[in-house]
């Protein structure tokens, strides 16, 4: 056993101070490029100081301000006048032989007289006449919305006579109240309002023109009761 010992340590002595044989590799060439860097940019400068005055610099020019030409001075015009002077007309007296649009001159005179007289004149001549017509008259009940509230809440009936003017499409307007009973109830402003809404007339005829001129005089009464 110690032999065997022996033999084993140097075994191991001897393969521990063997060194292995390395692979053989195939070498490669390697082409290496050298360069310089581009330099790095220069510094920015440094800050200026501060000047100790602020301010400065020329004065500003003055402002230039434009003013229109002046006018030229006025010459006086001289008018020449004529050689000879145009003659005057020679005034005329008596009756123009055409009209003229415009009223002509005259020479006026004086002269006293008296004199008095007395005549009859008759000449021929007719005219018809005729007064404006209802066309339209509401009911009893269609008065009621316009009875004032007052006065019906209270069982009041009244009467309103208003005057209206006829227009040309038979409506009325410019009414105006004539009178109204009892007085104080609001009847007259009832009986224009209900003049104008409800009733509708045609005007009065002269000579078979329409005359706008004659008014409708209209009696509303408000209530069965009304006067």
């Amino acid at each position: 056993m110690v032999v065997a010992l022996a033999v084993h340590g140097l075994v191991l002595l001897a393969v521990s101070r063997s060194t292995p044989a390395l692979p053989e590799a195939p070498l490669r060439t390697i082409d290496v490029f050298l360069y310089s860097p581009e330099p790095p940019p220069p510094p920015p400068p440094p800050p200026a100081e501060p000047a100790v005055e602020t301010g400065g610099g020329a004065p500003a020019s003055p402002s230039v301000v434009n003013l229109p030409p002046e006018p030229p001075p006025e010459v006086e015009r001289e008018l020449v006048a004529p050689p000879e002077p145009a003659p005057e007309p020679t005034p005329r007296v008596g009756i123009a032989p055409l009209p003229t649009p415009t009223p002509g001159q005259g020479l006026g005179g004086q002269g006293t007289g008296t004199g008095t007289g007395t005549g009859q004149g008759a000449g021929p001549g007719a005219g018809t006449r005729t007064g404006p017509r209802n066309l339209r008259e509401p009911r009893p009940d269609a008065l009621r919305p316009y009875h004032p509230r007052e006065a019906l809440r209270r069982g009041v009936s009244g009467t309103a006579v208003v005057s209206c003017r006829i227009r040309q499409d038979t409506v009325l307007d410019q009414c105006r109240v004539l009178s109204e009973t009892p007085p104080g109830q609001g009847f007259g402003a009832a009986g224009i309002a209900a003049a104008v809404a409800e009733y509708r007339f045609r005007p009065g005829m002269v000579d078979g023109r329409p005359d706008f001129d004659l008014r409708a005089v209209i009696t509303i009464r408000f209530g069965r009761n009304a006067p």
